[in-house]
């Protein structure tokens, strides 16, 4: 797997986060319009990274399907959902997609330089602020449904929502570090998911949105 996809319809946009790639020293980029376009490259070239818009004209928000495709297809590929949309519903149905990550169209360029990173580097993203909106969906009342969960499991969910750290837990929690890797990763076991972002996305699905 090697190079970027950027699936994107608007022209401008492309160029731009073309830009934002370049600058992190990769040379092999790949550009389509559609998400036709985009799947049958993905599918030629497995890149290492693909960027997908969400909404494209006359298709609705079809970016979610394709990255559903591109996931299925390649389940280790990193792609990074690229979208105008706030709504916290809208990214869990991305990060449920298989979506390694998430960042607004408006955000700073160096969030979104980030945001690439992370995913470029096999790990998750989301801004803090769709992070936090995410798991302020979890109430209560819906807390029987995490019930496999034990107490400290869920304060970790909610900081992992918050866009906390391992290091920034252990501290808070007066947990190791190590303490802290093996509880996320028992988290994940309990609630069937595979990354940070998909705990997150989970946390979203038991809710009454």
């Amino acid at each position: 797997m090697t190079g970027v996809l950027i699936v994107d319809d608007h022209p401008i946009v492309r160029q731009g986060f073309r830009r934002v790639v370049e600058d992190a020293g990769v040379e092999v980029i790949f550009e389509a319009e559609d998400p036709v376009a985009g799947y049958r490259l993905f599918h030629r070239i497995r890149p290492r990274v693909s960027v997908v818009d969400l909404a494209f004209r006359g298709s609705g928000l079809a970016g979610v399907s394709l990255i559903r495709r591109m996931r299925t297809l390649e389940p280790e590929a990193c792609i990074l959902a690229f979208s105008m949309h706030h709504d916290p519903v809208i990214a869990s149905r991305v990060l449920q997609a298989g979506a390694s990550g998430y960042v607004l169209k408006d955000s700073p360029v160096h969030e979104i330089r980030e945001a690439f990173e992370a995913v470029r580097r096999g790990r998750s993203y989301l801004p803090h602020a769709l992070a936090l909106a995410i798991t302020q969906h979890i109430t209560f009342s819906n807390r029987a449904k995490t019930a496999d969960l034990s107490a400290r499991e869920f304060q970790i969910l909610i900081l992992l929502g918050e866009g906390k750290s391992y290091g920034f837990i252990a501290d808070t929690l007066s947990m190791s570090y190590r303490s802290v890797v093996n509880a996320c990763a028992s988290i994940r076991s309990k609630l069937g998911v595979r990354g940070q972002a998909q705990v997150l996305s989970e946390a979203l699905k038991l809710t009454s949105v």
